[in-house]
């Protein structure tokens, strides 16, 4: 197996197949199959994702795949940042289809129209729906699993309010949810508003979150739009007030894609595979018979403490008669699986289990009468460790620089004061091949000169490489 250090890339691109998490000889470049334990994962992220929005007063809607092109096209600057990224069908069947129509790349324009017929007085807002889809955008650049691909897993969330103040705490919302959801990823980031000529077509303002991969490189995974009035007014979305006046509501979006699993795979993984929290984890703990001496008597033991913790926590009970104790838990290793419980014959005469940590490699002997409580103990730490761990590593990764030499001779994200103006990013991206990210939320405003044309400015930014 490739050393993650040695070569990220290709470290990533082995574990993500030998993992066994998707299949990418689909004969559709950056289509893949996901095989069942990828999918066991992105279906743990959906269940959290569902659970965080039902706390919120969400409802979850399933629109259809297809968006006849003169809705699409409604809206003028959503056309104009997604026109080339979109495929389009233009044949039903041997005829020639009037309106051509589109595979969604983002659900803004199959969702609106039916706003407009949804909203009719203040009584019917706020509305707050999320879907759980896939999306279609026709990736040009190089395709990477999870990172890059023209087929996503993604979750949307739409919101309409009557005021701006209310579409701005929604905005707030869905930024405490994004911190719930990422502590069950152990998943860093850093939250920062986009530059207007990098924001969300439609929108007034994009805030994205990014997290840094050990490459060095900024990989966004979750974002939020405030649209405004932008999208209500082309798509005449308005609602009757107290008073009787007709408004155009404000809206919001929240978005997250399977990216997220690209992250956790990059981020905790290590030499030996995947390192899954318990969170998100198919199985959070996987038993292992070691066949020594009275078979019958271990294969008990073992099926006995299954029964025993299956109700508890997502458990497997590998029993595969044709592969050694040694093959399984390189096995169990690769795929990640928190917990790797032994029982062998000394366990069984002492009254104990063996109990391994895929985070820390520590082997933990427990009482037998204690499992289920040091179970749960060890879950809760190694999500702890997880979570602490990456923080410090991404934090470890961020480097301040203050002239365009310190930015060329470092590979990874740097923070920056900028004045703000899109001719000296594009001096930034065109000498370092670094991009401005955003500007961090809530940042000091503290005085420095632009690393580019030396103006005094209080504007600081994230630059970076971005996937």
């Amino acid at each position: 197996m490739k050393e993650k250090k040695e070569n990220f890339n290709d470290w990533y691109n082995e574990i993500v197949e030998e993992a066994k998490l998707i299949d990418k000889r689909y004969p559709i470049k950056g289509m893949n199959v996901w095989l069942p334990y990828g999918w066991s994962i992105a279906r743990k992220m959906d269940e959290i994702l569902r659970n965080l929005m039902n706390e919120s007063n969400h409802d979850e809607v399933c629109f259809p795949l297809l968006i006849p092109s003169d809705q699409f096209s409604k809206e003028a600057e959503h056309i104009r940042g997604f026109g080339g990224e979109v495929f389009w069908v233009e044949r039903g069947g041997n005829e020639k289809l009037d309106i051509p129509l589109i595979l969604r790349p983002t659900s803004e324009t199959a969702m609106y129209p039916m706003f407009s017929l949804w909203i009719r007085t203040h009584g019917d807002l706020p509305l707050k729906i999320f879907q759980i889809v896939n999306v279609f955008r026709y990736e040009t650049k190089q395709t990477r699993a999870f990172m890059r691909v023209r087929e996503i897993h993604f979750f949307e969330a739409h919101t309409c309010h009557e005021s701006k103040e209310d579409s701005e705490n929604q905005i707030k919302e869905d930024m405490e949810i994004w911190k719930k959801f990422c502590e069950k990823m152990a998943l860093p980031y850093i939250l920062n508003r986009r530059p207007d000529w990098d924001k969300f077509a439609g929108a007034e303002y994009s805030i994205a979150a990014d997290t840094i991969m050990p490459s060095g490189r900024p990989l966004q995974i979750g974002t939020m739009h405030s649209y405004g009035q932008n999208f209500s007014k082309a798509y005449e979305i308005m609602y009757t007030g107290e008073d009787g006046s007709r408004e155009f509501v404000y809206q919001t979006t929240f978005g997250i894609s399977e990216r997220i699993i690209g992250a956790i795979v990059g981020i905790h993984g290590d030499d030996r595979g995947l390192v899954l929290p318990p969170e998100i984890a198919p199985y959070q703990i996987v038993i292992i018979p070691i066949i020594l001496g009275d078979k019958e008597i271990i294969i008990q033991e073992s099926g006995r403490l299954f029964e025993e913790l299956k109700n508890y926590f997502r458990v497997k009970l590998d029993d595969r008669d044709d592969y050694t104790p040694g093959y399984k838990f390189y096995d169990w290793e690769l795929k990640g699986v928190p917990l790797r419980i032994e029982i062998g014959p000394r366990d069984i005469k002492n009254n104990v289990i063996t109990i391994a940590r895929r985070d820390k490699f520590e082997r933990i002997t427990v009482r037998r009468d204690e499992v289920k409580t040091k179970i749960r103990e060890i879950l809760d730490d190694i999500q702890k460790n997880l979570n602490e761990k990456a923080w410090k590593y991404m934090n470890s990764m961020i480097k301040t620089a203050e002239s365009m030499e310190e930015i060329k001779k470092d590979e990874g994200v740097n923070i920056i004061h900028w004045c703000g103006s899109k001719d000296c990013a594009d001096v930034i991206d065109n000498e370092s091949g670094k991009k401005v990210l955003g500007l961090p939320l809530n940042a000091d405003r503290k005085k420095g000169k632009c690393v580019v044309c030396g103006m005094e400015t209080d504007i600081t930014c994230y630059i970076g490489k971005p996937y």
